[in-house]
């Protein structure tokens, strides 16, 4: 997710590109979520497209679908499908699941850092879970701690952050649990640490890349000790 609100017709307030460069953390969430990725998948809020970048290309992917409000972005996506950034069995879609619905089922439907950019989430995950095929899978991953809801958060369009209590709580029924863990637990420490001492809105240019080259690998190793139990976002699997 690249910008603000997710809404109908676009983003209402911009993100700053700081996460672009953050290639630790995005082959740690994408090798997390990669076992559950198979045939047709919907990627809601793709931005540019930066999650179908990664995993796309991944074997068992027969269809990518990346469903984006901003009509810009969806047009973006679609040049770098037509140039070969982006593989030929990706398409953009231009809208959401509220204002299109679903043209089919999916295996897998990805809400990456996008489910806490959206009001209604309880009804949005209710209409992903009516568009999975059965033994399709719902993945989401978001900000987690209300605790540390920033003006920076407020900024882009987060409505919220989440602990693991308060994904779970949003799941329809009828959906099986199948992953619900923390990442990152030494970027929460750092993050903890400037809310309470720094009390900084905005993270620099230089703090991402500290915290990507160095903490995020170190959570790498640390995640699995601490039985995932802690950390600055969640993950949360399901399947129908």
């Amino acid at each position: 997710m690249e910008s603000g609100l997710l809404t109908a017709d676009g983003y209402v307030g911009t993100e700053l590109d700081l996460f672009a460069a953050a290639r630790s953390w995005k082959a740690y969430w994408s090798g997390a979520i990669a076992p559950f990725l198979r045939g047709r998948v919907l990627d809601v809020g793709a931005g540019l497209g930066a999650t179908a970048e990664v995993l796309a290309c991944r074997p068992g992917v027969t269809h990518w679908t990346c469903l984006e409000p901003d009509r810009r972005f969806a047009a973006a996506i679609g040049a770098k499908v037509a140039d070969g950034t982006l593989p030929a069995h990706v398409r953009a879609c231009h809208g959401t699941l509220a204002s299109c619905g679903a043209a089919e089922a999916y295996d897998a439907i990805l809400y990456i850092d996008v489910l806490e950019h959206i009001r209604e989430d309880r009804e949005e995950l209710a209409r992903a879970t009516a568009a999975l095929a059965p033994g399709g899978a719902l993945v989401v991953l978001a900000p987690a701690h209300p605790r540390l809801y920033s003006p920076f958060d407020a900024a882009i369009g987060h409505e919220r952050r989440y602990t693991r209590a308060s994904l779970r709580a949003v799941a329809p029924e009828g959906l099986r649990l199948v992953r619900l863990r923390y990442l990152d637990s030494v970027g929460l420490a750092a993050s903890l640490a400037n809310a309470a001492l720094l009390r900084q809105a905005m993270p620099t240019s230089g703090q991402i890349a500290v915290w990507d080259r160095l903490m995020v690998p170190l959570s790498r190793r640390l995640d699995p000790l601490l039985g995932y139990r802690a950390g600055k976002s969640v993950l949360g699997v399901w399947s129908r």
